[in-house]
């Protein structure tokens, strides 16, 4: 949602709640139109905070509605692009780019979230924001997934630093990746640029979990609050 329609919707919320208010008696007994009115500006006029904290409770609602509706393009992983527990209790999506020095960043957190979370499952959506070459690892990647090898590709790329050529090829041969061109791949990562433009994603890393998107690299205790809230909702 632009942030116009998040004001108008919040502006709503927030006036149609004070008018149930007003009508129910709550800040005065039957008033007409004009008087909920004018009670209904005092109030936001005196308490301009709610309006953030409306639009941000609104874009939450509507971010939670987007997510539920995808869900299962979300959390279903392309081939071997996932680890932890197949039936985890929580699916911790992660979007990221082999040239992205955030997500180099994140892999520490997922790891640890990992071993310290025998319930928790993490699918890998690649998503080639940052060029040529990161396209060229992102199809190098989903040839590994494809083949039950991504685990080893990811880690091995990861090593190597910048997705160049030479980096793509020597992760590829770690990992004994057989070279593969199959459209399906090309499929993915479009599948995956749309899935990342319909929750708001706004580059790498971005995170789902549960009913939440979490942008950037947001840390360790960001991510494992999100798994608790998930596993209470």
């Amino acid at each position: 949602m632009n942030r116009a329609a998040l004001l108008a919707g919040a502006g709503g919320i927030i006036i149609g709640g004070l008018a149930m208010l007003v009508a129910g008696g709550s800040l005065g007994a039957d008033p007409g139109r004009a008087e909920v009115e004018g009670i209904v500006r005092d109030y936001i006029l005196a308490n301009p905070d709610i309006i953030p904290e409306a639009m941000q409770r609104l874009q939450t609602r509507e971010v939670a509605k987007v997510v539920d509706a995808n869900r299962e393009a979300l959390e279903t992983p392309f081939g071997s692009a996932w680890a932890g527990n197949p039936r985890g209790d929580v699916v911790l999506v992660e979007f990221f780019d082999y040239a992205c020095g955030f997500c180099r960043k994140s892999n520490a957190d997922v790891d640890r979230l990992l071993q310290e979370d025998k319930n928790l499952k993490v699918v890998w959506r690649e998503w080639p924001v940052l060029g040529q070459d990161s396209l060229a690892a992102a199809e190098a990647s989903l040839a590994a997934a494809k083949q039950g090898k991504f685990d080893r590709y990811f880690k091995a790329l990861f090593e190597q630093g910048r997705p160049t050529p030479p980096a793509i090829a020597a992760a590829g041969n770690a990992a004994q990746v057989t070279a593969l061109v199959s459209p399906d791949l090309q499929r993915e990562i479009e599948k995956n640029y749309q899935l990342a433009r319909t929750i708001g994603a706004s580059g790498t890393p971005a995170f789902v979990v549960g009913d939440k998107v979490l942008q950037g690299a947001v840390g360790y205790d960001a991510l494992k609050e999100a798994i608790a809230e998930a596993r209470r909702s």
